[in-house]
């Protein structure tokens, strides 16, 4: 029932008014008979009644559960939202750490590339270098070799070193034995010869010689000449009149004149017939004349002057034998090693090694190339 017809019914408490009976009608029932005789329009109203009720209760029902099943799920997605949130916060974190990550991992990407291409480029710089000492390590061994030569020519030009030489050639050759190449075959050749020509020469070391006639003009200070006499510290026993402690004081007197007389008068026997007497300043002199004497000797072995070198050594020997004494050890020992020193052999022709200075000039012509 509708609740325009609900508004329409009258109240069940109020009584309806009775119409009033028509003359000639029949007189109203008594409620049983009416509740015996109702009509079936009012058992309808009653019944849409109770279906409205029975209908509002379960659309009342319905609604609750479906209010509370809209507040389960409000709860439940309010959950997950927060739940949605915690773990956006997170990935949030996540992402900004994974951002910092990707930024260290750039920077260090960007150091290793850097690191690389310094790498890269040292080893370019490497290789070229390499490559170019491999082209010019040849080169360079001629170069050496060609100097040792060199210095081989000086010391038998210049000095008369033939020992000297000699160990220049055989460290040239020794150079060239540590890379056995056919292009250094020629050169080895021509140094091989030359080594044995100066082997096969005798014997001969002007150095040494030098370093001699040097020590012996050091020496010609402490050479005594003839009469450079000093008097004895001591008197000779018996050699004249002497006082003692207990003589007079005149004998006394006459030792100490007779000691005096002595050393002012020296008496020798010369066998000489001409005896050098010479002053002081002539003596400083003829030490320095014959030093000069021993120096020219030596710059004439370096020159390999066998005359001026035997010459000097002989004016030498003799100065010595007028001008100073003899029988003194120092001079005995100077006038042997001048003796010795004037036999010495000079050579005054020296080999050529022209062989090896050809054929190191031809091989840097080539341009020291190897196999």
């Amino acid at each position: 029932m509708t609740a325009n017809e609900e508004k329409s019914a009258p109240p069940k408490d109020a009584v309806a008014p009775q119409p009033e009976a028509e003359p000639g009608a029949a007189e109203p029932a008594t409620p049983d008979e009416a509740k015996r005789g109702a009509p079936p329009r009012a058992r309808g109203a009653w019944f849409a009644v109770l279906l409205a009720l029975v209908a509002a209760g379960m659309a009342g029902g319905a609604w609750f559960d479906a209010r509370q099943r809209l507040e389960a799920t409000a709860d439940a997605l309010a959950q997950r939202l927060q739940a949605l949130e915690g773990q956006q916060q997170q990935l949030r974190t996540l992402a900004q750490e994974a951002k910092q990550g990707t930024q260290a991992v750039q920077g260090k990407l960007s150091t290793l590339e850097v690191r690389v291409a310094d790498a890269q480029a040292q080893r370019e710089s490497i290789e070229a270098l390499y490559q170019e000492l491999s082209r010019t390590r040849n080169e360079w061994r001629v170069a050496e070799v060609e100097q040792m030569i060199d210095v081989a020519v000086q010391q038998l030009d210049l000095a008369g070193n033939v020992r000297g030489a000699l160990l220049a050639l055989q460290l040239a050759e020794s150079r060239l034995a540590r890379r056995n190449e056919a292009a250094f075959a020629p050169l080895r050749q021509a140094l091989a010869r030359d080594i044995e020509k100066l082997k096969a020469l005798p014997a001969f070391d002007p150095g040494a010689l030098g370093q001699r006639i040097e020590r012996l003009a050091v020496s010609v200070e402490a050479l005594p000449l003839a009469f450079d006499e000093r008097p004895a510290r001591a008197a000779a026993t018996g050699a004249g009149p002497s006082g003692a402690e207990g003589d007079a004081w005149y004998a006394r007197l006459w030792g100490e004149v007779w000691r005096e007389v002595r050393r002012l008068i020296v008496v020798r026997r010369v066998e000489s017939p001409e005896p050098p007497l010479l002053a002081p300043t002539q003596a400083y002199f003829l030490r320095e004349n014959l030093r000069l004497r021993l120096l020219s000797a030596r710059l004439a072995l370096l020159t390999r002057d066998a005359r001026a070198y035997r010459d000097d050594l002989q004016a030498a020997q003799s100065w010595i034998k007028r001008y100073f004494e003899t029988r003194s050890v120092r001079t005995a020992e100077a006038l042997t090693q001048l003796e010795a020193l004037a036999g010495a052999p000079l050579r005054t022709e020296l080999p050529s090694i022209e062989d090896s200075v050809n054929a190191v000039r031809a091989l840097d012509a080539r341009g020291g190339r190897g196999s």
